[in-house]
Formats: structure tokens, C-alpha cells, sequence
């Protein structure tokens, strides 16, 4: 039995079946993402889902959805559903009878004599959508009848039926292709039988978004049906459909399947094989290099998340050095950029961080520091010399926040141009990462002059951390320092001057403001962005665009932080955690079938129930998750 597995009474059910997803990647910036019935909720929905590189390297919808029907006896049942508005058109999801995914998705569905599934994945090599269709069982002849729903857009736009699209088709390899617009690849749509083309093009007008309309954004779109397939299917045949950008071989198609399908990485048969393959897709091929896609569906590479996130999603993952240091050297080629240009002057900092996750995982100091010492250094000088677009360093020892309008750190959401969570000036996390930094580098640097100027900048900030940032009566660090002196908020941003392995703050000090933030921002899904006790605290990621904004980062849980305080406690108090450490973990398998399945949301409402929002299948949420299991997994507890 599938650990992934829905039954006829939760599939029927759309108010349960809608808010569970599916995704598949090929790991190239390919995806296929839809309900577990079929039905596209999101505009981010599709069954062919690219990066374009004459746009920007962007994604694109190009198919966005397959409604099958089964004919016997001249009569038709249409397996598809689409959403007009409250109305569900066609209605194929009362015939589904199972879901499960393991190594693939497969859905069962049972009508009339007639008994059939059909099992999807996305190819490894090739920008491919596979899917399997085998009629199990059926009393008469049966014709199986395939027909495409065509996007060709951005997957954050929505489409409009348009005299400028060419609707035109192209007879190829047992199939058809489509190429709607200039710039776009071909659409190529492929059988392994031979079957009849019928077309019969028509603009399906108003297909509604349900989650585009929660979330307060246009919700409807019309997309283009040319025709369909109609192939004879026997009992115990197996028919594949192909979708892709590249024409392939009809023949093929059928042992290519069988193929990836032996290819696969492992089934998801238990919480930690899900963890482990939700991870995998998050590790993108560019060129010769790999990135990390920190989000699906909407999210592309941010290198923040990608340096937080790298050591995850593979050192702890499956021990792949390789992979991870292509990330970071990969991350390291794009900084520069991303540093002067963007919202990430701390991304230095956050080197040398997750480089320290390296060492955790068995690397020795001096290798790590003969790799990326030079690296480091440069960045850090530069740092002190207030070369960094946006960070300035002062006398005091302390690093200055402030780009205009901009929001410096990964609470970065913007509302009406400007900041929703303003935090210019000295940020906590920013100075303790910055100490921790300049610590890791003074350790290893041989020269003198450089180890004393460095050691002359530590000292700095020893003497004044603390008088800046703490806040005696409250007992917990300020959450930033500016022209009127301490934020007395409550947040988690407090964490990396615990967890880091070089701090300015004394032990007992660490140990006071963990206790007092276990209390107030601790959730079983993440830790809290705000404490409750805030009168602009947020509790519920709902509403529109702007109550959503103003909720992310003032109350949302968020699952990564757990990274931070986990290792914050171990630091302190050692294996004695470890029980509860892995309980608090591990209750995230209670969410593994809901939102994005298999995988693990980027953000929680910071109230109970604490439901899943933001991205269905997030990066740091996942390598959190997998790298401190993996560290206290490998604990000894004594014996008493």
C-alpha cells in the first residue's frame, strides 16, 4: 500500500481533493503541477511547464491540462474537470476511485464495466510530460479520446482568446505540434499507437482559478483546444502520450517509459523518502552548473535561500559534495551581481554560514578555508571598507541596513513600493552573522596584519552587541537598531545570534532570549516572524494581495527558522534535545498529504491550525528539516 494514497470518498470531496497538489520536475526548471483530481486551481497549474530562454529563461505554460474520455458502445465519459466560476465542467473527478504516488502519481477510475488509470511523470532529459494510460478492465470495445488544453504563456499571466495566435497545426511522428507564438518552442504531442487527429479548434472561454481568486488576483482565462487524439484502447494495453518540446520517437515512447520509470530515485514510502526526493527537485541543472530553485511553483533561484538551503539539499540529503559545492561556487558567480543590484548585501555572510554547514557534515576546516578563504576574505574587506551597495561599517564594529526604499534582508516583502517590515538600520541577524564570519576567517588566515585587523573588528563588536541589542527587562535581543534606538519587537531574527557557532552574546544571555522566544514564537509548524502579544501581529495568511503582505512577516510560521533554533539548543544544551528536537520534526508528516504532497509548504498560518500557504514545495522548509534530523540522528544518547 502506497504511503501516498487517497480513496474514493476524500476524491470526490473538491473542497478536500482541490487543496492537494502534485508536482514533478525534471529538475531543469520543468515542471507538471496540478490537483490529485486534475483540476487547475492555480494560474501556476500545468501539465508542461518550461524555462524559455528567449524570455528571460522564464517559465511558460505551454500544456496546461489533458481531459480524457472513454467511449464504449457510443457513449462518452469525459474524465476531465474544470472550474467555471462554482461550476464544475466536466465533472470526471466522481469516476476517480484511487489516487497514490510513489514512485509516479497514478489515478484509478471505474465507470460502467470499464476500469483505467493513468500514471504521469516528468522525463529526466528532455522538457517531456509522460503519461501512462492502461485500460484494466472493459466488457466491449473501447475508443480513448485525448484532448489538449493549450496555455502558451508566462505562468504568472492569463490569457485571452486572440485573432494573433496561430492555431494552426503540424502533422509530425504519429501526433501533432503547435507552436502558438513567436519565441516560444514547439509543442510537440506524441502517441506510441496509431491514432486519429480530429480537429476541432475551439477557445474554452472563463476556466476559473479558485486559489488566483482567494488570493485576490484575476482569476479567469480562455485556453485553445485544436482538437483530439482518439486511439482504440484493449484491456491490459498500455497507450503513452508524450508532450514535449523535442519530436520523439513513437515507437520509443513506450520503453523509454519503462525506462525512467527504473530510473526513478526511490519510491516515497515513508516521511523521510518524500523529504529525501522533494529535496532532489529542488537541485536545477544550469549549463555546466546547478542551482537551486528555492520554490515551487512561482519562485526561480534566490541565491539567500540558496545558501541556507544548499548544505539540505544535499550534504545532509545524500552526501553529495559535488552537488553542493557546484551550488556554491555556482551562488558565488552570481553574488556580486545580486549584492550590488538586488536586496542581498548579506549574502557574505550567509557563505560562510552555510559553509560551516559543510564543516558540521565532515569537511575539515583547512580544506573548506583553501577553497573559499580567498573568497571570504575579499568579501569581508570589502564589507569594512563599505564597498557593498547598501551595508556600511562602522566605527563601532556594527554593520548599517539601509537602501532607500528597499527591505535588506529575507524579510523582504514590499507593499505600495515600500517596505512591509521595515528593519533599516543595525539588524541583529546581519551583526551576529557578520561576527560569526569575521570569527570563522580569523581562525583560519595565517598573515598577521590581516588576523589583527580582524581580531581588532571582533573585539569591537564584543564590547558592543550586546549594549546595542539587548534589552534587559524584555530578555530577549532587539530585533534591530536605528535612528531611534532598539526595536523592542519580538522576532525570530534573534535565532542566528544563538545558533551561530561564533557569538557576541554571552551563553547565559543566548540561553534567556531562547527560553523567552520558545515561549512566544515556537509553533509545531515553524517559528513564529512575530509574537503573538504584538498588536500588528497576523495570524492568518489570508485576504487579499496587501493583508497577505502584511501577514508573511508579521506572524506566518515558518519552517526553516526551526533550522536556527534547533541548533541554537543543541549548542547549548546538547543531546538532552534530541527526543523532542526529532518529535518537533517529525510532526511535520501530519502535513505531508495536504497542500503540496510529498513535500513540505514555505510558510504557516502562525495561529492554530497552523494551515499551509505561500509556495506548495518549499527549499529551506525541506533541507531544515532534512539536515537537523540528520544531525541528531546521528546522536549516541548515553545509556543510563
Amino acid at each position: 500500500m502506497s504511503y501516498l494514497k487517497f480513496n474514493k470518498e476524500e476524491l470526490v470531496n473538491l473542497e478536500y481533493s482541490l487543496g492537494r497538489e502534485i508536482l514533478l520536475s525534471n529538475r531543469a526548471g520543468g515542471y507538471a503541477n496540478t490537483t490529485i483530481v486534475g483540476c487547475n486551481t492555480r494560474k501556476y497549474h500545468g501539465l508542461l511547464v518550461v524555462p524559455i530562454s528567449e524570455f528571460c529563461g522564464e517559465k511558460h505554460i505551454l500544456l496546461s491540462n489533458l481531459h480524457e474520455t472513454l467511449v464504449q458502445h457510443g457513449k462518452s465519459f469525459n474524465l476531465g474537470i474544470n472550474s467555471y466560476g462554482k461550476v464544475y465542467e466536466p465533472r470526471g473527478h466522481k469516476y476517480i476511485v484511487d489516487f497514490e504516488m510513489d514512485f509516479a502519481p497514478t489515478i484509478t477510475y471505474q465507470v460502467g464495466g470499464m476500469k483505467f488509470s493513468k500514471t504521469l511523470f516528468f522525463a529526466r532529459a528532455t522538457e517531456e510530460i509522460l503519461i501512462k494510460y492502461t485500460l484494466l478492465e472493459a466488457h466491449s470495445p473501447t475508443k480513448l479520446l485525448l484532448k489538449p488544453f493549450l496555455a502558451f504563456r508566462n505562468i504568472h499571466a492569463l490569457t485571452e482568446a486572440n485573432a494573433q495566435a496561430n492555431t494552426k497545426f503540424a502533422p509530425i511522428d504519429n501526433g501533432v505540434s503547435f507552436k502558438m507564438y513567436e519565441g516560444f518552442p514547439t509543442l510537440n504531442l506524441q502517441l506510441n499507437k496509431k491514432s486519429t487527429w480530429v480537429a476541432s479548434p475551439d477557445w474554452y472561454r472563463g476556466i476559473t482559478y479558485k486559489e488566483e481568486s482567494r488570493r485576490g488576483f484575476a482569476d479567469k482565462e480562455d485556453l485553445f483546444v485544436p482538437g483530439y487524439f482518439e486511439v482504440p484502447i484493449k484491456v491490459g494495453e498500455s497507450i503513452i502520450f508524450s508532450a514535449g518540446t523535442k519530436e520523439v520517437d513513437h515507437k520509443a515512447l513506450l520503453r523509454r517509459f519503462d525506462a525512467e520509470m527504473a530510473m526513478r530515485d526511490g519510491s516515497r514510502g515513508s516521511f523521510d523518502a518524500c523529504l529525501k526526493l522533494a529535496a532532489k527537485q529542488f537541485v536545477v541543472k544550469e549549463g555546466d552548473s546547478y542551482a537551486v530553485c528555492s520554490g515551487y511553483t512561482w519562485d526561480y533561484e534566490d541565491l539567500r535561500a540558496t545558501l541556507i538551503s544548499a548544505a539540505g539539499l544535499t550534504l545532509y540529503n545524500d552526501g553529495n559534495v559535488e552537488s553542493y559545492r557546484a551550488i556554491i561556487d555556482n551562488a558565488i558567480g552570481k553574488m556580486e551581481r545580486a549584492v550590488e543590484e538586488g536586496n542581498m548585501p548579506d549574502l557574505p555572510l550567509w557563505l560562510v554560514w552555510s559553509l560551516q554547514q559543510w564543516i558540521r557534515f565532515g569537511a575539515k576546516r583547512d580544506e573548506v578555508w583553501g577553497l573559499y578563504g580567498e573568497e571570504i576574505l575579499k568579501r569581508l574587506f570589502n564589507i569594512m571598507e563599505s564597498k557593498v551597495s547598501g551595508l556600511y561599517f562602522h566605527e563601532n564594529g556594527l554593520l548599517w541596513s539601509k537602501k532607500g526604499n528597499t527591505p535588506l534582508s529575507w524579510m523582504n516583502v514590499t507593499s505600495n513600493g515600500a517596505p512591509v517590515t521595515e528593519r533599516a538600520g543595525y539588524q541583529v541577524e546581519v551583526n551576529a552573522l557578520w561576527y560569526n564570519a569575521l570569527c570563522f576567517a580569523h581562525a583560519q588566515v595565517k598573515e598577521e596584519g590581516v588576523k589583527a585587523r580582524l581580531k581588532d573588528i571582533m573585539t569591537r563588536l564584543e564590547n558592543n552587541f550586546t549594549n546595542y541589542f539587548w534589552i534587559p527587562e524584555r530578555g530577549h535581543l532587539a530585533d534591530y537598531f536605528d535612528e531611534g534606538g532598539r526595536n523592542l519587537f519580538m522576532r525570530p531574527n534573534q535565532l542566528f545570534a544563538c545558533a551561530a557557532e561564533y557569538s557576541p552574546l554571552s551563553e547565559e544571555l543566548q540561553m534567556q532570549a531562547l527560553k523567552n522566544l520558545r515561549k512566544e514564537l515556537l509553533t509545531v509548524r515553524g517559528i513564529r516572524s512575530l509574537s503573538p502579544k504584538n498588536p500588528i501581529y497576523k495570524g492568518v495568511y489570508e485576504g487579499d494581495q496587501s493583508e497577505r503582505d502584511h501577514a508573511h512577516h508579521n506572524g506566518c510560521a515558518f519552517p526553516f527558522l526551526l533550522g536556527a533554533y534547533l541548533d541554537a539548543f543543541l549548542k547549548l544544551e546538547g543531546p538532552s534535545i534530541k527526543k523532542n528536537a526529532l518529535a518537533l520534526l517529525n510532526a511535520f508528516e501530519e502535513d505531508i498529504t495536504i497542500h503540496g504532497i510529498g513535500s513540505v509548504a514555505e510558510l504557516y498560518d502562525g495561529d492554530p491550525s497552523h494551515h499551509p500557504h505561500g509556495c506548495i514545495s518549499y527549499s529551506a522548509s525541506v533541507a531544515e528539516i532534512i539536515r537537523l534530523k540528520s544531525l541528531l540522528n546521528s546522536i549516541k544518547m548515553r545509556k543510563r
